[in-house]
This record gives C-alpha cells, sequence and structure tokens, in this order.
C-alpha cells in the first residue's frame, strides 16, 4: 500500500494546492489536474448525485499520477465513509461537523483497529488488490487516511475548539457558503462577524496541529484564504472555472476584428 503524498505536508502547515470537483467526472481529469499542479483532487458526492461506482472509477484514474484522490461524502456516516475508502480514497471531506462526539465518531469509521473501527477487507481497490502483511496494511491505512472536518455551522463554530482536539481529525475545512448561511449572514462574505469565524477556524486549526482547507473560487478569495492562515487550498468550482474562461474566450471572439 502506497503512503499518502501530501498528508506529512498538509499537517506541518505547508501549502498544498488542489482541486474540488462537482461536474466533469471524466476519466481524463485527474491528468489534467495533476498537470496543472494540482496535489489532490476531492470528487464531491454531497451535492452532485456522484455515485461509488463512478467514483471508484475515478479513484482508479489517479493510479500512477502524482494526485491523491480523495472525495466529499454526503454525511459522515460508516456506510459512506467506509465505501469510499475501500475503494480507493486516500482521505475523506464530511460536512456539517457540529461536535467532538460526532468528530471522535467520524474518525473511528475512518481507521482500522486498535485506534478506529473500520471493518477490513483486503485485496481490493484500496490497496491495488496486491498482497501482504495484513499488519502492515492496517498500519498503512490508519496512517495514510486524511479525515476533513467542515465546520459550516454555527454549531460547529461554537464547538471549534473541542473538534480540533480530537485525535483523527486531520483538518478543518471553512464551508463558507453554509456558514454564513448559518449565522445568518448568507452569502455576506464582507461581514466582520464572517471574517473572525474564517480567521477562528485556521487559528484553532494550527493551535492543534491540524492544517485549515479552504475551496477558492478566484484570486482574491486564494489571497484571502493564505492571509488568514489557510494552507491546504483547493480551486473551484470546475463548472465555474469553465463558463468564467469560456465567458472570457467568446467575449474575445466576439470583439475580434478581422484583419485587413
Amino acid at each position: 500500500m502506497k503512503p499518502n503524498a501530501i498528508k506529512a505536508q498538509v499537517l506541518a502547515g505547508e501549502l498544498v494546492p488542489g482541486a474540488m470537483i462537482f461536474e466533469f467526472f471524466s476519466p481524463g481529469m485527474s491528468a489534467i489536474l495533476a498537470n496543472a499542479g494540482c496535489r489532490y483532487v476531492i470528487y464531491d458526492m454531497e451535492h452532485t448525485g456522484l455515485g461509488f461506482e463512478t467514483l471508484k472509477w475515478l479513484f482508479s484514474s489517479c493510479r500512477g499520477l502524482p494526485i491523491e484522490p480523495m472525495v466529499r461524502v454526503p454525511r459522515g456516516e460508516y456506510h459512506f465513509l467506509a465505501r469510499a475508502l475501500d475503494i480507493g480514497a486516500r482521505g475523506v471531506m464530511i460536512p456539517m461537523v457540529e461536535t467532538a462526539e460526532q468528530a471522535r465518531e467520524i474518525a473511528e469509521h475512518c481507521r482500522y483497529p486498535s485506534v478506529g473501527r473500520r471493518g477490513a477487507a483486503f485485496g481490493f481497490a484500496h490497496d491495488d488488490y496486491a498482497a501482504g502483511a495484513v499488519s502492515e496494511k492496517l498500519a498503512t491505512g490508519n496512517e495514510r487516511t486524511m479525515v476533513i472536518a467542515q465546520i459550516e455551522t454555527e454549531r460547529g463554530l461554537q464547538n471549534l475548539e473541542a473538534i480540533a482536539a480530537v485525535d483523527g481529525i486531520d483538518v478543518l475545512w471553512l464551508g463558507h457558503f453554509d456558514l454564513s448561511n448559518f449565522i445568518g449572514i448568507p452569502g455576506q462574505f464582507d461581514d466582520p462577524r464572517f471574517d473572525a469565524a474564517m480567521r477562528d477556524i485556521a487559528r484553532v486549526a494550527r493551535s492543534h496541529g491540524k492544517a485549515a482547507g479552504f475551496m477558492a473560487s478566484d484570486g482574491s478569495w486564494i489571497e484571502r484564504a493564505r492571509n488568514a492562515g489557510y494552507t491546504m487550498i483547493a480551486a473551484g468550482t470546475d463548472m465555474g472555472l469553465l463558463g468564467s474562461a469560456m465567458q472570457s474566450m467568446v467575449q474575445k471572439i466576439s470583439t475580434a476584428k478581422e484583419a485587413s
């Protein structure tokens, strides 16, 4: 079983770029992202209708590439987390983590005994269908799995310190739209209350030896996230980025003058 190529860097607070993919579940996407310099890709199941069979195929397309496959599951339940890991996820993102109890349960779902309660099946996609010592596979599986807890509600914000203190939670990830909704300022990202929450998440993450993560849709968000202390930054959304680039191209086509 191959180790996770980015986990140590993420936990050390180094800047690690990646992407979140919501729409374009194509066989070439992993290579395109790797060629662009993405170190990881997070495929989204929460809002997209993406299923496990397609996800398994997407994870397979990452084999041999310098990119770590991850997924945002719909919720932090065992049947989502264990299945995602068994088909090859190197990391899982869980939306709306709100309490330390919930965080501990998620961490247990994602790791084998004695530190967790994940069921074992070997010779499957997650260990590349290969033989090997079970004890080594248990240790590698526990070590390489990244668990990303999304803080995106007022309850998660209230319990931020307790969630960050849970062993097995590696990253606190700001879900900025939902957080703005749940604190009563939907989409008002310039509000001082949102800015304070954004900075608190990054500060608390680092104080507990965890990383802070964020999905940035443009350059201004990247700069803001970096200034606030976020180091695991994903570009997204894929449809938004394509739409923006295509709109720019179409405008240039429409205004281009014929050479005389």
